[in-house]
């Protein structure tokens, strides 16, 4: 049994796919059909059971696992050992990011990771559904680390690192009648038509939950993946929308109000497996994270 045999087994299950198991990989899928035979061979038992659609573990699959992680992560932190003796940090770190977080400077966060750590790829991805779909990516193994915004959630299987917040104001257009007001409630907005994201995103679940708490029926006419597009939607006429301070500053043609009386709070957290302990490089990460741009006082 070698260590780059339960490497390709454990992508396989964990992408329950061949194909997309080499592109993560980044091998010929042939390589890791013959690895994956390989070892059950050695094994002398199927682990996986292949079909037209997709890939699923045999009970003696689904016992290996969790055994296969943990024997790949004990390889990985004695390589972290000596890279770190050697003077640099090696290996992949895969993060799951969300479509707009400007509330923090990633593209510099990141630059100056790699400045620090020039021997870690960094492999970023978004999901179509949000802080859901990265959630999943962590749970499965697909993800090391993953900006969400979960607000009242306790998700199983996940560690969340709270970083930072946002208030999310009332956007409605230059001429709304709500415009020259200097705040608003819930109960002012009945009937109105909104933009938001699908369900599954953070500020969409912040929203939801608190007109549900106020007992207020709400009509999202328009969803928008890029939250970062959302004043401008506003500002042409198409709805209103409850979006973070950060995506507004300086968007012509829109008013933005203060709402009262609810919890629009929208919180900005770092995902990491609970059954993993994070590897050197994604702890790098984490404490480059929370020494620059977490909220004093957040709780781990």
């Amino acid at each position: 049994m070698e260590l780059r045999q339960l490497e390709y087994f454990v992508a396989v299950a964990e992408e329950q796919s061949f194909t997309r198991a080499a592109t993560r990989l980044y091998v010929v899928q042939s390589a890791v059909s013959a690895a994956v035979k390989a070892l059950e061979r050695d094994l002398g038992v199927p682990l996986l059971e292949r079909n037209s659609k997709r890939v699923v573990l045999t009970d003696a699959g689904t016992a290996l696992l969790p055994r296969a992680r943990s024997t790949l992560d004990a390889a990985r932190d004695a390589r972290d050992a000596v890279s770190e003796v050697r003077g640099g940090l090696t290996g992949t770190l895969r993060i799951g990011t969300l479509t707009s977080i400007r509330i923090i400077d990633l593209p510099a966060m990141l630059g100056e990771y790699h400045r620090r750590h020039p021997g870690v790829l960094l492999r970023t991805s978004a999901a179509p559904s949000g802080s859901a779909g990265h959630l999943q990516g962590i749970v499965e193994h697909r993800l090391d680390l993953a900006f969400v915004s979960l607000p009242g959630a306790r998700p199983t299987g996940v560690r969340l690192i709270e970083l930072t917040s946002s208030v999310l104001d009332l956007v409605v257009p230059a001429d709304h009648p709500l415009a020259e007001r200097a705040e608003v409630r819930l109960t002012d907005l009945a009937g109105l038509d909104f933009i938001d994201s699908p369900a599954g995103y953070g500020n969409r679940a912040v929203t939801d939950r608190a007109f549900e708490a106020a007992g207020v029926a709400r009509r999202v006419t328009i969803e928008i993946a890029d939250i970062a597009t959302g004043a401008a939607h506003v500002g042409h006429g198409l709805g209103v929308a409850l979006l973070p301070r950060f995506v507004v500053t300086g968007e012509p043609g829109v008013a933005v109000v203060p709402v009262t009386g609810a919890d629009l709070v929208w919180p900005l957290s770092l995902a990491v497996a609970a059954d993993r302990t994070p590897g050197a490089a994604a702890r790098a990460l984490i404490t480059l994270l929370t020494e620059t741009v977490r909220t004093p006082g957040a709780a781990t």
